[in-house]
């Protein structure tokens, strides 16, 4: 199979998953074509996924298809965007029907599932490799950024965390129970907060996609914005499932371990009182914006300031 067989046979189905208006022109041709309306701003990020590094080798190909089209969504929630579409580059070692035929499944699944459609892409031979670009629209000025908390804002997660981070431990499980089935589906089937994203803006001074670790991606919002803040353990959203696989590290978990693709926000109190009581059901307060540098962690009543843990590719231990 040629490269362009593959892309017509696998991909350009996927030009039609969003069915977004906003998509002029598709795959096929030199470059897509979006037109973003008056009085809307275009945001758009890309996430490269390397087997071995983001994802386990051997992974179950139509589970991959749903989680790079998520890991890079979510930031699109982040940001309060509405989706539109997407591009995908993708480097593969060999064109194997059967490996393609499961990633273009669970690939169309997520896009119908987010609201968007391929807009175009590449493909080419080499080590397993996915890069895939989304866009978005958000009303003009309405975007929320990393630089926006305050002073006295509450300190806001949704769902729960430290699940996906368990989940590490099964993923060679070939009978897994069900507590750890339930963060095994966290793991593989991540879901951006998309509509909630879309909820919080105007409400929310700062977001973030917790990607790499509660702790790493809360400080981003931190430095960005110029403030400190302190967080409580004990009000920290653990599901029931993490707190019984992982006992007295699920703590440890929630705050540290990536992959769980939920919203951490900073929002003001009278913003939160103002927030629909559907959006306020989804967060969960843990802290709050604090005066000066860095984050302060409580925990059994006792105070610590901690340093940004997270996955970095190009930290190397001394």
């Amino acid at each position: 199979m040629g490269e362009f067989e593959l892309i017509r046979r696998y991909f350009c189905p996927l030009a039609e998953a969003g069915s977004s208006s906003a998509v002029l022109l598709g795959p096929g041709d030199d470059c897509a074509i979006q037109r973003v309306e008056p009085g809307r701003d275009l945001v758009f990020s890309v996430d490269t996924l390397v087997e071995g590094v983001h994802f386990p080798r051997h992974y179950d190909p139509e589970k991959l298809g749903w989680r790079s089209l998520a890991v890079a969504a979510s930031d699109l929630a982040a940001m309060g965007a509405d989706p539109v579409c997407f591009t995908l580059a993708l480097t593969l070692p060999a064109a194997d029907p059967h490996w393609l035929h499961g990633y273009a499944r669970g690939l169309a699944n997520a896009a119908r599932s987010f609201g968007l459609s391929l807009a175009g892409g590449d493909t080419t031979r080499g080590p397993l490799t996915l890069s895939l670009q989304v866009h978005g629209t958000v009303p003009r000025g309405l975007a929320i950024c990393r630089s926006g908390a305050r002073v006295g804002d509450y300190v806001c997660v949704s769902g729960t965390l430290g699940d996906a981070g368990a989940a590490l431990n099964y993923l060679d499980s070939e009978t897994p129970g069900p507590d750890e089935q339930s963060v095994l589906d966290r793991f593989h089937h991540p879901t951006p907060r998309l509509s909630l994203g879309v909820g919080l803006r105007g409400h929310a001074s700062a977001a973030v996609d917790i990607s790499d670790g509660l702790v790493a991606d809360l400080t981003h919002i931190l430095e960005a914005s110029g403030v400190a803040a302190r967080i409580e353990t004990a009000h920290l959203p653990l599901s029931a499932a993490l707190k019984r696989i992982a006992g007295a590290n699920a703590v440890s978990l929630a705050l540290n371990a990536g992959d769980d693709y939920e919203l951490c926000i900073t929002i003001s109190p009278e913003a939160w009182v103002g927030l629909p009581e559907d959006i306020r059901r989804q967060l969960t307060i843990i802290g709050e914006v604090t005066f000066g540098e860095g984050l302060v962690i409580e925990r059994d009543g006792h105070s610590q300031a901690v340093v940004a843990g997270g996955y970095d590719h190009f930290r190397t231990e001394s």
